[in-house]
């Protein structure tokens, strides 16, 4: 499927429809012909309308093309919107971005730095400089990590307690506990560390409110938003739907990670991942995306209001880092040099340093199985791409697409 408005639809004549065209030849040859990705679907938009929308390549092995109703596991892309419904209590004055976390979360009172031990030694702690507070969930510095960075013996402890974001075997209320009983990596602030931190912030979102945290999303965020295909278990009547999801590693190369049919997405989770754990569409994130780029309002509804967004979208990092300077792990890699990060987002700060077009002010994520989106309130334009395979860094797929999007800029 291709749809490309990008000479007949008003508000869209600043692209190239040539140079979009080309993005499709670009994926084909480069990922799907070479078998590097079983998929791809990509939505470019200006000013909310839909300048292009293409899909390639199978949704399940042997089967029919991907379309505009696949479902994809969106993975990390779930942040913004769990950050989004943070910012939302914010605004009804129920909690503030300076709130200690513990005021709210108590398993978190008195926890401490990692100062020695581990591997089987017990740990020993010193007290965090500063309480860990709700701007520290939002722009990763809490000090919280990821079992899967395999670089600290804090992160080890998260593989033994099998503190997993997803399908695990805890529920929201013991994973937090069983977060709360492990040191932190650093006190908050002083570092920035890809981390559990907005599974946290779901909890939090659960807390404040008093509704469960897919309650929530459905009621304030997608039914308002009309995003009827985004949920964390996929429905008996839509599982059709599901596409095969891959991983890679250098041993194998790409192999079938979870199957569409029987996936463990079509299963209510035990634990609701505010980091990870949703499942939508291109369309659907495009929606959520455009109210973003609408300063936080589609369709006559408001979900925030225009300040809040421009609020998230500021760089939070301490002194005005960037990712290439704070991280501790994940993404400090000179690419990421000029991006600093707000309030569940990463923020372009720097366009020269970052060595690919964009715009200053521009903000985007992306998650585990290689799906991306981004929003540039400068150009008016965004962009959401789906496939489905892990790790996200296997291939350089972003920053390419990114740079075939700007260079269709006219």
């Amino acid at each position: 499927m291709e749809i490309d408005m990008s000479e007949t639809m008003p508000g869209i004549g600043r692209f190239d429809a040539a140079r979009l065209g080309r993005i499709d030849a670009f994926l084909k040859e480069r990922y799907l012909d070479s078998g590097r990705l079983a998929n791809a679907q990509i939505l470019i938009a200006r000013d909310g309308e839909i300048a292009h929308f293409s899909s390639q390549g199978p949704a399940r092995e042997g089967g029919k093309s991907i379309n505009e109703g696949s479902l994809f596991r969106i993975a990390s892309m779930t942040k913004p919107i769990t950050s989004i419904a943070f910012m939302m209590l914010l605004e009804q004055g129920k909690v503030a971005l300076d709130t200690p976390v513990h005021h709210v979360l108590p398993a978190f009172k008195g926890i401490g730095v990692y100062n020695g031990g581990g591997g089987g030694v017990p740990f020993q702690t010193r007290p965090t400089t500063e309480p860990m507070r709700m701007l520290d969930l939002l722009r990763h510095t809490s000090g919280l990590t990821y079992s899967f960075q395999n670089r600290s013996y804090v992160d080890a402890a998260y593989r033994e307690g099998k503190i997993e974001n997803w399908h695990g075997n805890l529920d929201l209320d013991g994973f937090i506990e069983a977060v709360a009983n492990v040191p932190l990596e650093f006190s908050p602030g002083e570092a920035w560390n890809y981390s559990v931190s907005t599974d946290v912030l779901g909890a939090v979102v659960e807390k404040v409110s008093g509704q469960s945290l897919a309650d929530f999303f459905r009621t304030q965020i997608f039914a308002p938003l009309k995003m009827d295909d985004t949920f964390f278990a996929v429905p008996e009547d839509k599982i059709d739907r599901l596409t095969d999801c891959y991983t890679f590693t250098p041993e194998k190369g790409r192999f079938l990670y979870d199957r569409g049919e029987a996936s463990a997405w079509s299963r209510p989770p035990k634990l609701v991942s505010g980091g990870g754990g949703l499942v939508s569409t291109a369309l659907d994130y495009h929606r959520f995306c455009s109210m973003l780029l609408n300063g936080g309002e589609l369709d006559d509804v408001r979900i925030v209001g225009r300040k809040t967004i421009e609020l998230m979208t500021m760089n939070h990092l301490p002194g005005g880092s960037d990712l290439s300077k704070m991280s501790k792990s994940l993404f400090s890699e000179t690419a990421n040099a000029g991006t600093g990060f707000g309030l569940g987002f990463a923020v372009n700060i720097d366009v020269a340093r970052s060595m690919i077009p964009g715009s200053v002010g521009e903000y985007y994520w992306g998650g585990m199985f290689s799906t991306a989106f981004f929003v540039d309130p400068v150009e008016h334009v965004h962009m959401v791409f789906m496939t489905q395979m892990s790790p996200s860094n296997v291939y350089p797929i972003r920053r390419e697409l990114k740079t075939l999007i700007y260079s269709a800029l006219t």
